[in-house]
């Protein structure tokens, strides 16, 4: 099959993987994003990958078949039915790498995307790309938010050998492997990124976890990942109540407007009271902090103050969420840190897009 375009362009946000209490399950797509433009070489004898980067990874990432978007945009070529052929890679970076935000799953999900781009006209199938994806990474939570956006749970669902799917009464049969459910996030949550100038391998992180865990810490974090959708849209949590108050309600125009500034700051408390109490997390945070403690504490210090913080993925970044516009509160608070000259801070909205390609 030939390919249907002869240019791709790709973007792919930034994500968090997480999120405190949710680990290896929850995961953020963030508004920061790497864009790749995949061309297709005029020479039908050229089957090579040339590859040029600017930005995050310039000076170590390779520039061969080796490259993570290569290797997977080639793999995936293979799935959707393409021959090889050769092309140029320009990736501008932004996301940084071996830092906890996602670069690994936005380079595969790149190249999937693009390789989905090149076989099929239309919209892409997000399914077939995560499903692909998270087969690739192995693990579903950062590429989930990675292709979907927005605030993303995910599973592993396992089935007995040799059953492909299980039946559900009235429903479609739920196929075993990776799945996913998107939820939507209040446009008023707004995510800070504190980078620092040091890096901790992914691999790394995982030694320094426990072969088993005390019951009581595993209760503690399912309580608190239960919450995280809800955190995450506080407005539909209080809809109901605010419509019934709305309808009962017989005040003067006056007395309306503070009812609706009063439910406002109320809205705003409770939000970030359950953005604090839903990134609690005893299963992996505590187990890592030796090995980033400039990260371990940042986040004490936030936390200390009030502040949902917790490490983006497996580190060394400290995201923090916040309801409401609070980034004078947050930069003061590590002031020390941003002016040590070792930390930078992102700012940045929640995506809610995913992934996203241009043909031609």
């Amino acid at each position: 099959m030939n390919p249907v375009t002869r240019r791709v362009h790709v973007r792919v946000p930034a994500t968090s993987a997480n999120l405190g209490s949710g680990f290896d399950t929850v995961g953020l797509a963030l508004d920061y994003h790497d864009e790749l433009t995949f061309t297709l070489s005029d020479d039908p004898a050229d089957t090579d990958a040339h590859v040029n980067i600017e930005g995050e990874g310039a000076q170590t990432l390779p520039r061969d078949e080796t490259h993570l978007v290569v290797s997977t945009f080639r793999r995936a070529c293979r799935t959707f039915g393409l021959g090889r052929f050769g092309f140029t890679l320009e990736a501008h970076n932004r996301i940084p790498q071996a830092r906890g935000m996602g670069s690994s799953a936005e380079a595969i999900v790149a190249g999937i995307a693009a390789a989905a781009a090149f076989a099929q006209e239309g919209e892409l199938n997000r399914s077939a790309i995560f499903d692909l994806a998270a087969t690739i990474e192995g693990h579903p939570d950062n590429v989930a938010p990675a292709v979907f956006g927005g605030l993303t749970v995910s599973w592993d669902f396992s089935t007995a050998e040799g059953v492909g799917s299980v039946p559900i009464p009235g429903g479609e049969p739920l196929h075993g492997g990776f799945h996913t459910v998107n939820y939507p996030v209040d446009p008023a949550i707004t995510a800070a990124v504190f980078v620092p100038d040091y890096e901790l391998s992914t691999e790394k992180a995982r030694q320094a976890l426990p072969a088993t865990l005390p019951y009581r810490d595993a209760v503690y974090n399912v309580s608190r990942v239960g919450l995280l959708p809800a955190a995450m849209n506080p407005r539909a949590l209080a809809a109901a109540t605010t419509a019934s108050d709305t309808a009962s309600s017989d005040t003067a125009d006056g007395d309306a407007a503070v009812s609706v500034s009063a439910a406002s700051s109320a809205l705003a408390a409770t939000a970030n009271t359950l953005l604090y109490t839903a990134t609690q997390d005893k299963l992996h945070q505590p187990y890592r902090a030796a090995l980033m403690e400039p990260s371990w504490n940042l986040i004490e210090r936030f936390r200390s103050h009030g502040y949902a913080a917790a490490v983006s993925g497996a580190g060394p970044c400290v995201l923090v969420l916040h309801y409401g516009d609070a980034r004078e509160a947050i930069d003061a608070i590590a002031a020390e840190d941003l002016a040590s000259g070792h930390w930078r801070v992102l700012h940045l909205p929640i995506d809610t897009t995913g992934v996203t390609v241009e043909r031609g």
